[in-house]
């Protein structure tokens, strides 16, 4: 006797070896046997032989008329031998039951099964749905070749022009188009965005990159809607100044300016001008959610995407030959030692006299020349008084911050400043700590930590920055965090710090101008008609958000400045170069801030110049690949002013992470230079490309 039977879904057909009670013990052709229960029998036949039998129902399986068989079926639940007897006219031999079986198990669209053995026929419309769907899908699977084809002879299917973008960095899995884009991709071994590169989807690496950023942070495009441009209110005083900004040439939001009044009795007034946005700008107007959307002006090489639009920068920045409206400090000075013996902050408008910029007076103004007065260049007896009380300012901030604990600042770290123009790129090297650099960051932290003392004395709630020991004990990182109460910075030197000498692009800084605004205007009553008050969720708001905002800017920054260097490398046709030793295997090229890591390296102390091959970059996912070909003797002293990273250990997030430029270490680490903070006033104040502080 033999049997077919249902085993775990599956139909299998044998010989029956012996019965006991409801199990049979079968032997299968391959010789194998097995214990099958009476329940799961459909069939027992003499003839033919299983596999003969098998066999046939397969044929018969295979010839039976679906759409006939579904009407014969009836509306009715039945098992498979009534059916068979309607469908075959007599019957159903063995053969014909278990081809029938196959057929009716292998199409569900057409018959639920009930049981075993049993079925029921599909109703008339659930069926044509799933007839429907069938043929849909065909039809999908026939498109998605033909575009898997065009993708795979480098051409664009036109339905996927208006949506690469989305296909690239959040694309819909289910879609024909995805699937049509990873199959062609599989196929010719890349990746999509590769492929979207060599079919046109995307102009060159340079667009991928930036296409990527605006798709993830400006969705509905980096332009403004047409807005009021915000005017500062009539009657303000004009201050008796000329005034002067220290830019580099590219920068267009001058947010800061000095000058410098001779008083009696051996005494300067130099004063500190930002520029005002907040006079004109009210808290939930258009032009404040235009702002506070953005949170910052984005910064990369060559390119910019600022936080306010064009008319109101142009309504507000400290342009040279314009009286301006600004926020002053002003701090009176005793020139015998430099000591602050008041300040003063008030609104007004302020002449610019001129713009100044780095381009023209690096070569000029260095310490050597503001000693001897040698040269001759604008403001300069205002720029030699300015330098000399910087140089005290940062002597006390020196002297701070010893007493915390922590070591002096180190100035041997240099700045790396882009400009590209007709996707040209050049980089030039420039040594912080210059007197010009010295000046405006020494100043700006002056004036960030006064307001930062007057918000908190007004008893004014402001966004701080602050720096101090992290948790896990003495040897825990420095932590960098923002309040919104007063509290040490310690990397800074400073007791207070809060971001205020930006406003034309950082969302904190014309947060903090409405509230120091307020102190100005109203004194001991400021708690009451400032913006913001004590624990206001809006404030809460803002620091969480522009830390999600600022984060993600300066990661794009960071990937552009690395771009832009693996191109520098092409231009420049530089196979052999010069790098430094940052730490282990990591090391940065002499003449731009690219970080390589090589692993195997030879141990090798920091701060060496070492010379490397370089084999061969990637401008898509910025890798590059290099070997040593040259190591100095042991002795070799350092490379001057080429280290980095002030902790005994670089911190891996630099190397592990390209998109992490080297500056945004500031902050990172427990010894933080003075520049981590006040970069984003001295530096991103003379070149819109450079990094903001991290």
């Amino acid at each position: 006797m033999n049997l077919f039977f249902e085993e775990s879904g599956d139909f299998k057909v044998g010989t029956m070896m012996t019965q006991a009670g409801e199990a049979y013990q079968v032997e299968m052709a391959s010789g194998k046997r097995t214990k099958v229960k009476a329940k799961d029998v459909l069939l027992q036949f003499e003839k033919p032989a299983p596999a003969e039998l098998m066999e046939q129902a397969q044929t018969i399986a295979a010839e039976i008329d679906l759409d006939f068989l579904w009407e014969v079926a009836g509306e009715e639940e039945f098992g498979f031998a009534e059916l068979g007897a309607e469908y075959f006219g007599h019957a159903p031999l063995p053969a014909e039951a278990a081809g029938l079986i196959l057929c009716l198990h292998s199409s569900p669209i057409y018959f639920y099964k009930k049981g075993r053995g049993r079925y029921k026929a599909a109703p008339e419309q659930s069926l044509r749905a799933a007839l429907a769907g069938i043929e849909k899908k065909k039809q999908q699977a026939l498109i998605q070749a033909g575009y898997v084809d065009q993708l795979k002879a480098q051409q664009l299917p036109e339905a996927m022009q208006s949506m690469v973008l989305q296909l690239l960095f959040k694309p819909d899995k289910n879609t024909i188009e995805f699937k049509a884009l990873e199959a062609a991709a599989n196929e010719l071994h890349t990746t999509p965005q590769r492929l979207m590169l060599a079919v046109g989807g995307v102009a060159s690496p340079k667009a991928l990159h930036m296409a990527r950023f605006l798709f993830e942070n400006f969705p509905r495009g980096a332009g403004f809607p047409e807005v009021p441009v915000p005017q500062a209110p009539a009657g303000l005083p004009v201050a008796d100044v000329q005034a002067f900004s220290i830019d580099d040439v590219t920068t267009t939001e001058i947010d800061d300016a000095f000058s410098v009044t001779m008083l009696d009795e051996g005494k300067v007034k130099i004063g500190i001008h930002i520029a005002a946005p907040g006079l004109g700008i009210k808290p939930d107007d258009a032009v404040d959610k235009l702002a506070r959307a953005r949170m910052s002006t984005v910064y990369m090489p060559g390119d910019k995407i600022t936080m306010l639009p064009d008319a109101v920068v142009e309504a507000f920045t400290l342009a040279e030959g314009k009286t301006c409206p600004a926020l002053s400090l002003y701090a009176t000075l005793n020139m015998a030692d430099w000591s602050v013996l008041a300040t003063e902050t008030r609104a007004e408008l302020v002449p610019i006299a001129n713009n100044l910029r780095h381009n023209d007076l690096d070569d000029l103004v260095n310490e050597e020349t503001l000693a001897s007065g040698e040269g001759e260049y604008p403001h300069k007896e205002s720029l030699r008084l300015i330098w000399q009380w910087a140089q005290v300012l940062e002597a006390a901030r020196m002297v701070k911050r010893e007493a915390w604990g922590l070591k002096p600042e180190q100035n041997n770290r240099v700045d790396f400043n882009f400009y590209v123009e007709d996707d040209v790129v050049t980089v030039s090297r420039r040594k912080r700590g210059a007197p010009l650099d010295k000046i405006v960051a020494e100043l700006m932290i002056f004036a960030n930590s006064t307001w930062g003392k007057l918000m908190h004395d007004h008893g004014v709630p402001g966004i701080y920055r602050s720096q101090g020991q992290g948790v896990g004990g003495w040897a825990a990182k420095m932590q960098v965090r923002m309040l919104t109460h007063a509290a040490p910075h310690q990397g800074l030197g400073v007791d207070q710090y809060a971001w205020s000498t930006s406003p034309l692009r950082r969302y904190t800084d014309l947060v903090n101008q409405w509230q120091i605004l307020a102190c100005a205007e109203h004194g001991v009553t400021a708690p009451l008609v400032a913006n913001f008050k004590h624990k206001d969720a809006n404030l809460f708001a803002i620091v969480s958000q522009f830390d999600a905002a600022y984060a993600a800017y300066n990661d794009h920054q960071s990937t552009m400045e690395r771009y832009w260097c693996l191109r520098w490398l092409g231009q420049e046709n530089a196979r052999q170069v010069d790098a430094v030793v940052l730490k282990d295997e990591v090391l940065r090229l002499v003449d731009i801030p690219l970080i390589i890591r090589l692993p195997g390296m030879p141990q090798v102390a920091r701060g060496l110049q070492v010379k490397l091959d370089i084999l061969r970059w990637d401008e898509v996912d910025l890798s590059i690949e290099a070997r040593i070909l040259e190591i100095p003797a042991a002795d070799a002293a350092p490379a001057d002013a080429d280290l980095d990273f002030e902790d005994d250990e670089a911190p891996e997030e630099a190397v592990d992470a390209p998109e992490l430029a080297v500056e945004a270490q500031a902050e990172a680490g427990a010894e933080t230079p003075a520049e981590g903070e006040a970069a984003a006033d001295a530096k991103n104040g003379d070149g819109e490309d450079a990094a903001p502080a991290a």
